[in-house]
C-alpha cells in the first residue's frame, strides 16, 4: 500500500487553495443548467463525479444524474449510490445494458473475452457502456463528465466545454483543469462520499475485471485496461479524446 500511495496519494493529497476553482465550478454548472432545459451528468461514482453531484445537490440545480451499471461493477462502486442517498436525499439513476446483447457477447466470445483483443474489449464496452449512454442521453441537449486533463494521455488537452460531434450536443468537463490535490481538498472540505476503492490504490475505477490498483512508477490511469497501449485507453464514451490525442 505504501508503494501505491507514493504515486496515487488520494486521501493523502495535500490541501490546495480551491476557493476560486470552486466558485468557477459553481458558476459553470449554474450557467449550464440555465442555458439548457435538459442537461445530464454521467457519473462513474468516482471522486470527481461525486464532487459534481455535491455541487448539483447543494445548489439545487436542475441537472439529472445517471450512472451506468454495466453488470460488472465493484460492489464498492454500487455502494456509493446508497452513500449519496444517505447524505443528499437523492442519488443516481441506474442505466443498464440490453441483456440480450450481453448474452450474445458472452455466448459468442466468452464472459471475459475483452482480454483477448482491443476489438473485443471495445465491443464489450459498446454493449455495457456506450449503447446505454446513448439511451441515457436521449432527448438531452448537453451532458457533463468528471474528466480531468491529468488523468490520461488522451485527455491532456481536454476543454471545459466542447461540441460532442458524435452525439450532436454540448459536453461539459467542468473539472478539466483540476489537479488530484484539488479534488481531494474539495472532498475533505465538503465531506463528499467517496468510493472505498480510492483508499485501496484505485485512482480510476471502471468495471471490476478491467480495473486494478496502480503500483509504484505507474500513472493514475495505468490500472484501467492495463494490458493495452495507453493511447487506446478510452471505452468509446469519450471518442473525441482519442481524436484530439491522435491529432497531436
Amino acid at each position: 500500500m505504501s508503494e501505491v500511495i507514493s504515486i496515487f496519494r488520494g486521501p493523502n493529497q495535500p490541501d490546495t487553495d480551491i476557493g476560486d476553482k470552486v466558485q468557477q465550478l459553481e458558476q459553470l454548472l449554474r450557467g449550464a443548467a440555465g442555458e439548457f432545459n435538459s442537461i445530464r451528468l454521467a457519473s462513474s461514482l468516482a471522486a470527481e463525479d461525486n464532487i459534481l453531484f455535491d455541487v448539483i445537490a447543494r445548489l439545487e440545480l436542475n441537472i439529472e444524474v445517471f450512472s451506468l451499471n454495466t453488470g460488472r461493477l465493484h460492489a464498492e462502486t454500487v455502494a456509493v449510490a446508497d452513500q449519496l442517498l444517505a447524505k443528499y436525499g437523492r442519488t443516481v439513476q441506474w442505466i443498464t445494458p440490453v441483456q440480450s446483447a450481453v448474452d450474445h457477447y458472452v455466448n459468442t466470445h466468452g464472459k471475459d473475452a475483452f482480454y483477448e483483443s482491443v476489438d473485443l474489449r471495445k465491443a464489450c464496452c459498446n454493449i455495457r457502456k456506450v449503447e446505454p449512454l446513448a439511451r441515457a442521453l436521449a432527448g438531452a441537449q448537453a451532458w457533463i463528465t468528471g474528466q480531468r486533463q491529468a488523468q490520461a494521455a488522451t485527455r491532456t488537452t481536454l476543454p471545459e466545454r466542447e461540441i460532442d460531434a458524435a452525439r450532436d450536443m454540448i459536453k461539459f468537463n467542468p473539472l478539466a483543469a483540476w489537479s488530484e490535490a484539488d479534488v481531494w481538498t474539495y472532498i475533505r472540505q465538503y465531506k463528499v462520499p467517496v468510493n472505498a476503492l480510492h483508499f485501496q490504490g484505485f485512482p480510476s475505477i471502471g468495471c471490476e475485471p478491467c480495473t486494478r490498483a496502480v503500483t509504484l512508477g505507474e500513472d493514475i490511469r495505468a490500472g484501467r485496461w492495463w494490458w493495452e497501449d495507453p493511447t487506446s485507453k478510452e471505452c468509446g464514451l469519450h471518442s473525441s479524446n482519442l481524436k484530439r490525442a491522435n491529432s497531436q
